[in-house]
């Protein structure tokens, strides 16, 4: 079938430019996935079409990219899954406790910037979405931190139990939650047109959807699965089962599949057996092949060309400032106002502001809604690069690891 011959090469050419350009910025210690993500948008119109148009339309034809969509979707069903399985909800509680002012301040105060600067674009970059939706869309994607990215650099690091690190790993998991839920509020508002239920009805079935995951489907779980026993084959087909029908309920609801896999993540039981055994089975396809899929799939949205004149340029550098100011310097003061130095508030601002691969995830939530137009979306897709890049750079400048090991928690 030429179909499918044609997307083995597609799913080759993008696997070998996402490690290409992922161990070029590995030499510069950057994460690598900033590399695939990069990947992507070089073989979309930003790079390949504007150089190499006939090569782009080839390998990519858009006739083609039902089967590429599909995969890719499936990877990010897989991917929001184990970052709702990496959240901790009893360390979100203690966070709440301890450094509520903290964490707070980086979700709201990036939230509140995006949003007043999204009443100022909206009759200008628009799209022709309702006000709401679109306001309510760019204070969300204002406030996401890359967890899983942000996880892999403490990590890396070893800077997981630092004081800074474990109040960065908090504010994330903050952040993402209530990004998530603000989103999946965006998508019942947004899509009125996929069900035909009532809008106070769709947010009942949300309601009684999270609270039936909270308080039945998880103590049903922590009884069938065992968190501290080896994970085999017909509790991880359980699971599997459960992550399904989760992503079926919250399309059923007209909420993004998305949210439905992150939801089951977060109420999966915690243990270091269960967790490895999970990872174990869905890390190494997820981020090796499927997310690669995402990337190149978001890059054939992305066209920088888009933004043609000085004005747009000006907006984009507009949002890239927002987007920096309002999570980086707004976390800092915050964190330095509950006690802990400025280095160690600077630190903490810069890995909050780390964006990376959930600021594509959502904003191609938003680029399906048509509440971001492409012109917009690919403003958005340059501050997630943006924001991620500049994470390591700025972390050893303000604080170096040695320094940052020693405020240990």
């Amino acid at each position: 079938m030429p179909e499918l011959k044609l997307l083995f090469l597609q799913i080759l050419v993008i696997l070998l430019a996402a490690k290409i350009l992922a161990a070029a910025l590995r030499l510069i210690r950057q994460p690598e996935v900033l590399g695939e993500m990069a990947a992507g948008i070089l073989l979309g119109p930003s790079l390949l079409g504007k150089f190499a148009p006939e090569l782009m339309n080839a390998l990519f034809p858009v006739a083609s990219l039902g089967p590429l969509y599909a995969l890719s979707q499936l990877g990010l069903v897989l991917f929001m899954f184990l970052v709702g399985l990496e959240v901790r909800l009893g360390l979100l509680r203690d966070s709440a406790r301890s450094v509520f002012l903290a964490s707070q301040a980086s979700i709201v105060g990036p939230f509140v910037c995006g949003a007043l600067l999204a009443l100022r674009l909206h009759a200008y970059l628009g799209n022709r979405a309702a006000k709401l939706p679109f306001v309510l869309f760019f204070g969300a994607a204002m406030s996401v931190t890359a967890f899983p990215v942000l996880a892999r650099i403490l990590a890396d690091r070893k800077l997981m139990h630092t004081r800074a690190g474990v109040l960065a790993i908090s504010c994330a998991a903050v952040g993402d939650v209530i990004a998530w839920c603000v989103l999946a509020v965006i998508t019942v508002v947004a899509r009125p047109e996929a069900s035909h239920a009532a809008l106070p009805l769709r947010f009942a079935g949300l309601g009684f959807f999270a609270l039936a995951m909270v308080f039945l489907v998880r103590p049903l779980l922590r009884r069938l699965i065992p968190a501290h026993e080896p994970l085999e084959i017909n509790r991880f087909a359980l699971v599997m089962m459960v992550l399904l029908a989760s992503v079926w309920a919250t399309e059923a609801l007209a909420v993004h599949a998305l949210f439905g896999a992150f939801v089951a993540g977060l109420v999966m039981p915690r243990g270091a057996a269960l967790e490895a055994g999970l990872r174990g089975r869905l890390e190494s396809i997820t981020l090796v092949l499927m997310l690669p899929l995402f990337f190149a799939y978001n890059g054939l949205r992305t066209n920088i060309a888009l933004l043609d004149n000085r004005n747009l340029w000006l907006v984009c550098g507009l949002i890239v400032v927002v987007a920096i100011g309002s999570k980086l310097l707004v976390s800092a003061v915050s964190i330095r106002l509950s006690g802990m130095t400025w280095r160690e508030s600077f630190a903490v601002g810069v890995l909050v502001n780390t964006r990376g691969l959930v600021e594509l995830v959502i904003l191609n939530v938003g680029l399906d809604l048509h509440v971001l137009s492409p012109t917009l979306f690919s403003m958005m897709v340059i501050m997630a690069l943006a924001t991620t890049f500049m994470t390591a750079p700025l972390l050893d400048w303000i604080y170096p690891t040695g320094k940052m090991r020693a405020g240990a928690a």
